[in-house]
């Protein structure tokens, strides 16, 4: 009797067992399940996304917008804001997706009210945020507004830590739909501690609101904050030059496992157009940027783009990697040449394509060289190759590895469909 007992026990724990791999299995499978076999799982690994992922059904694919601060600063005003809303219309930018007009620090007044309420600055907001909102959803954009997990904002208007609810039913009230939420004057508090409430009290209002933390990577927020906001800041404030933009895209590489549709790694908006950088910079900045599958948030001043600007930032084809369903960041997969300055950026799309961006961070021009192999893909199979900066396809039939030659500091950036995948979708 107890040797039955042991077995029947014994049995019960192999069912169980086996019935939690199967649940964990579903839950990684449709992540995975469009990828063709010769894709490496291990060199686009997506083992950490999904873990506690929030689910408010916001940010599916990475949010595309505009945002205030990289351009203006604290030099805002609500002129500014209605002509930003027009020319992303006018322009197209809208079109492709840019539909969230975020207005970053400095829109509200100094202290709070009587009340204990934010109130926007009377000087340059006089109309107030909620007839700034109603202007932007009459052009079919949304509205973004920033606030700050501590007792001040950066820029020393008032915070929300400890009115979490008053604000969050505030913003609500207004209608926005987006909360940039940073990390000064904080206390010592953890983030951990002090960025959950907010999404408490965002979720409570019954609005849908996308929320954007911006913890700047202090306490690696990837591993964390997956099941608190839509995208977290992995990185330091960006700045517009060449050397800020290599040194973040590399920090916000590392955590490319976490990332996933609902929630993204976050390594700060473009600065595309805003003067610091060449033409082959500001291009390299968008494509790597777009392969990372990070929010496309243009810093410029939208109202005043040069051509190669609007070139940059309404690629199309650029454009749809980063928001390809598949939702998978790409990532840094081969480097070559003094300090790795020759780099191969790659990352899985639906219908079982590659993105691939050869990046070249050397002085001088360069050949860049990626194999097969190291995109996980049988060194016999023919692929075809299209360039997404030229807008043609290059080859349909190329095999074991590709080359091309890259200008120093520039990206270029293709599409390869393995002929596995051709076939497969074949007439």
């Amino acid at each position: 009797m107890a040797k039955n007992g042991f077995l029947l026990v014994y049995l019960v724990v192999i069912l169980f067992l086996w019935a939690i791999s199967l649940s964990i299995g579903a839950r990684v499978a449709p992540l995975l399940q469009n990828y063709a076999k010769p894709i490496s799982s291990n060199i686009f690994d997506t083992s950490n996304y999904g873990k506690l992922q929030l689910n408010n059904g916001l940010a599916r694919t990475p949010q595309m917008g505009w945002n205030s601060w990289n351009f203006f600063a604290c030099n805002i005003n609500e002129t500014v804001i209605k002509e930003t809303a027009d020319a992303l219309v006018s322009t197209g930018l809208a079109d492709l997706g840019y539909v969230y007009l975020n207005i970053d620090d400095c829109w509200s007044a100094a202290t709070r009210d009587s009340k204990g309420q934010l109130v926007a600055d009377p000087v340059t907001f006089p109309s107030g945020i909620k007839a700034l909102a109603d202007y932007i959803h009459e052009k079919g954009l949304k509205l973004g507004i920033y606030s700050d997990a501590g007792v001040f904002t950066c820029q020393v208007r008032p915070g929300s830590l400890n009115h979490e609810n008053d604000d969050a039913e505030l913003f609500a009230s207004w209608g926005v739909d987006y909360l940039k939420y940073d990390n000064c004057y904080n206390l010592g508090i953890k983030p951990e501690d002090r960025y959950p409430p907010m999404r408490n009290a965002l979720n409570a209002t019954g609005r849908r609101i996308l929320f954007s933390l911006c913890e700047w990577g202090v306490d690696d927020p990837a591993l964390w904050a997956g099941h608190i906001g839509n995208s977290w800041r992995t990185t330091d404030d960006i700045n517009d030059s060449w050397a800020s933009v290599t040194t973040i895209a590399d920090i916000n590489d590392k955590w490319a496992a976490y990332a996933g549709p609902g929630g993204w790694n976050d390594p700060d908006m473009l600065e595309v157009g805003n003067g610091g950088m060449t033409y082959q910079e500001y291009r390299a900045h968008f494509s790597i940027w777009a392969l990372m599958k990070a929010p496309l948030l243009v810093g410029c001043d939208v109202r005043n783009m040069t051509a190669e600007t609007y070139q940059i930032l309404t690629n199309q084809e650029v454009v749809a990697v980063n928001q390809d369903r598949l939702g998978v960041q790409g990532r840094k997969i081969h480097v070559t040449g003094t300090e790795g300055c020759l780099q191969v950026w790659a990352g899985p799309l639906s219908g079982s394509r590659l993105v691939v961006a050869l990046w070249n961070r050397c002085t001088k021009a360069a050949t860049i060289t990626v194999k097969w192999e190291t995109l996980g893909i049988e060194p016999r199979t023919t692929v075809s190759v299209r360039d997404l900066w030229k807008h043609k396809d290059v080859s349909d039939d190329v095999v074991a590895s590709f080359s091309a030659r890259v200008d120093s500091h520039d990206c270029e950036m293709y599409i390869f469909t393995p002929s596995y995948t051709r076939s497969r979708y074949a007439a």
